[in-house]
C-alpha cells in the first residue's frame, strides 16, 4: 500500500522544464548564458580603401556583446576581389587582423563572445569596384526588377554584369583564401566562424539550381551542388575545429534573384552532411526575406516551405539558430516547442545595444530605427543608440 502511494506521488510531482530565450545552452566549447545572439548586419564602417576595422567597430560590437550569447560580425571578405560592399571589412591583411584584434579583445573584456562571418560575394560583385570580373558557378547575371513600368504595363527588368564561370583552379584558389582567412581570424582572437551561405552570394549560388547550371561534378545533382560549399566548410573546420564553425542559409530566400526548385531535397542533404561533420550550428532564415524584393520566380518562399524550422529541425543535429522577423514572444515560442535552439536578432540589436537586458526586464524597445544610416560612414546611427534609462 505504501509502495503504491510512493509511486503515485513520484509520478504526479515530476515536471519538465521547458527552455526559452534565457536558458543557458552549450555551443561547442562555450557554455552560453542565454540563447540570444546578434545576427550579422551590413554596416559598412570600415575604411573603404583598406577594409580595416576601426574604433567604431570596437565600440559597436562591445556595446552589444554585454550579456549576449554571442555576436556575429558583418560579412568579412578574404581577398579584395571578393568584396561587394564599400566599407566592408576584410580578414586578409595584417592591418585588418590587427583591427579585428582590438574588437575581439574589447568584447572578451566584457565577457562576450564574437564569431566572424566569412564570405565571398560571388556574382554580386562589380568590376567597377573590385577591378575584376565577378565570378559565379555559372555565367548567369543578376536580374533586378527596377520598379519602373514600360509602355506595355510590364515592370522593367535590369540585367547585371555577367559573371565568369569558375573553373576548378579558381575554386581551389577561393578555398585557399577561405583557409587563410580562417587562420587570420584565429590570430585575431575570434571565438568561431560562420560561413555565409545565404542571400545570393557565392556559396548560396552553388547550392541552388537557379544559379548553378553546371554540367561537371559541381553542378546538376544535389550532391554535386553541395560539393564546393562543403569543401569550404572542411577547410574552416581544419583551422577552427568543427565545434567552432557554423553556416548561415536561406533555403527559400529570394534576395538577389535566388531560387531552388526543390529546397527540401537540397537542404536536407546539406544538413545531413553538416551533421556528419559535427559543426556547431546552422543559422536558418525563414521567409519572408529580410529585404523586400519582387519575386522573379512567382513562387513565394512561404508557399514553397510554409515553416522552414519545422521542416528542417530533424535534419541537423547541432544547434539550430532561427532568424528573420522574430520577436521576443515568437523566439520563446520557437525554443519552447523545440523548433530552434537559439534566435539571432538583427534590427532589434541595431537600435537596442542592450537588447538582452530589455528582454530580461520587459523594458520598452527602442524602435526608432534610422534606416538611412544602416550602411553609411560615421558614428551616427551606429554607436549612438542609447541604453535603457528608467523614467
Amino acid at each position: 500500500m505504501d509502495k503504491v502511494n510512493d509511486k503515485k506521488e513520484t509520478t504526479t510531482t515530476t515536471t519538465t522544464t521547458k527552455s526559452n530565450l534565457f536558458s543557458p545552452i552549450q555551443l561547442g566549447p562555450y557554455t552560453l548564458p542565454n540563447r540570444i545572439c546578434m545576427a550579422a548586419l551590413t554596416r559598412c564602417r570600415a575604411d573603404p580603401k583598406t577594409g580595416v576595422p576601426n574604433d567604431l567597430h570596437v565600440e559597436y560590437y562591445t556595446q552589444r556583446a554585454i550579456k549576449s550569447a554571442f555576436i556575429l560580425t558583418e560579412c568579412t571578405y578574404t581577398s579584395p576581389d571578393t568584396n561587394a560592399l564599400s566599407g566592408g571589412p576584410g580578414i586578409h591583411t595584417e592591418e585588418q587582423v590587427a583591427g579585428w584584434k582590438k574588437v575581439t579583445d574589447s568584447v572578451h573584456k566584457v565577457g562576450g563572445r564574437i564569431i566572424l562571418q566569412i564570405w565571398h560575394c560571388g556574382r554580386a560583385g562589380r568590376s567597377s569596384s573590385t577591378g575584376v570580373q565577378p565570378v559565379a558557378p555559372s555565367p548567369l547575371p543578376l536580374r533586378f526588377l527596377t520598379g519602373r513600368v514600360d509602355k506595355y504595363g510590364k515592370e522593367e527588368l535590369s540585367i547585371g554584369e555577367t559573371p565568369k564561370e569558375l573553373d576548378e583552379e579558381g575554386m581551389k584558389n577561393i578555398i585557399k583564401n577561405f583557409k587563410k582567412g580562417a587562420e587570420n581570424a584565429l590570430k585575431a582572437g575570434f571565438d568561431g566562424l560562420e560561413l555565409h551561405g545565404a542571400n545570393g552570394y557565392l556559396i548560396d549560388e552553388f547550392l541552388r539550381d537557379a544559379t548553378n547550371i553546371r554540367k561537371d561534378k559541381y553542378g546538376g545533382s544535389v550532391e554535386n551542388r553541395c560539393r564546393f560549399p562543403l569543401q569550404v566548410i572542411d577547410v574552416l573546420v581544419e583551422v577552427f575545429g568543427s565545434d567552432r564553425v557554423g553556416m548561415k542559409v536561406t533555403p527559400v530566400g529570394r534576395y538577389q534573384d535566388m531560387f531552388d526548385s526543390d529546397p527540401i531535397k537540397t537542404y536536407e542533404y546539406l544538413f545531413h552532411e553538416l551533421s556528419k561533420r559535427n559543426i556547431a550550428f546552422v543559422e536558418l532564415l525563414q521567409a519572408p526575406e529580410f529585404v523586400p524584393v519582387s519575386n522573379l520566380y512567382k513562387i513565394e518562399g512561404e508557399t514553397q516551405i510554409p515553416n522552414v524550422f519545422e521542416t528542417f529541425r530533424k535534419s541537423f543535429t547541432g544547434v539550430l539558430i532561427g532568424n528573420n522577423t522574430i520577436n521576443k514572444e515568437k523566439g520563446n515560442s520557437l525554443i519552447e516547442s523545440g523548433l530552434v535552439d537559439m534566435v539571432s536578432f538583427g534590427r532589434f540589436f541595431i537600435s537596442n545595444p542592450d537588447l538582452v537586458e530589455r528582454f530580461e526586464n520587459n523594458w520598452e524597445l527602442n524602435n526608432n530605427l534610422d534606416y538611412k544610416s544602416f550602411a553609411t560612414p560615421g558614428a551616427e546611427g551606429y554607436i549612438d543608440y542609447p541604453r535603457y534609462e528608467k523614467k
